[in-house]
């Protein structure tokens, strides 16, 4: 799915590609939600729990970046907080038409056991679509607004986690006395290893 720059892809007449966004003769976002929603830029955080010294290196930025000799909380031990706690907080990484070299992530797990391990986004998103629960009927037909989701890699004891977490618009209101809910923003994990 890697179309490049002003490709046809089977657009509407005036439809055509910036990156992978479709936009109109005007360069407004237009993307048709009767089919994948593109992204082309994401934002990126990286949580450990139950580790020693876990850094993640990502895009030349260390994600986290903990010390060797003190081990992290549990998730468990944050209850009903977890995992709505996870999020990303550096954002504007592009990654059309490639996202940048692995994630690299070393740690030791609790029981001390050193790890490393190279995450590969190119691989895990490599159609680069938004990952949703929003039903089809309850999207609006068109999207006059990209989405840079959250990606979020977790180190949990011996598991690697990939989430992703996008806030899509709808035509539903989750709460319907709050005009402003109209979006879901749910958690999906995308890719689990354990080590």
């Amino acid at each position: 799915m890697n179309t490049p720059i002003n490709a046809p892809a089977n657009e509407p007449s005036g439809i055509h590609l910036i990156g992978n966004i479709p936009v109109d003769a005007h360069n407004t976002v237009h993307i048709d939600t009767s089919k994948p929603i593109p992204f082309a830029e994401h934002a990126f955080g990286a949580m450990c729990y139950d580790t020693y010294g876990c850094k993640v290196l990502y895009d030349g930025r260390y994600e986290a970046n903990d010390p060797d000799d003190v081990k992290q909380i549990s998730s468990a031990s944050l209850g009903r907080r977890y995992p709505g706690n996870l999020h990303a907080g550096t954002i504007g990484i592009h990654n059309f038409p490639h996202f940048p070299p692995p994630a690299e992530v070393t740690w030791r797990s609790k029981d001390g056991q050193p790890h490393h391990a190279l995450v590969d986004l190119e691989a895990i998103f490599k159609d680069k679509v938004i990952l949703h629960h929003v039903p089809q009927n309850q999207l609006p037909p068109i999207l006059h607004a990209d989405i840079s989701p959250d990606i979020i890699l977790e180190v949990n004891d011996r598991t690697i986690n990939v989430y992703m977490k996008a806030m899509v618009q709808t035509t539903v209101l989750r709460k319907p006395d709050n005009p402003d809910s109209d979006f879901r923003n749910d958690l999906i994990l995308a890719y689990t290893k354990t080590y």
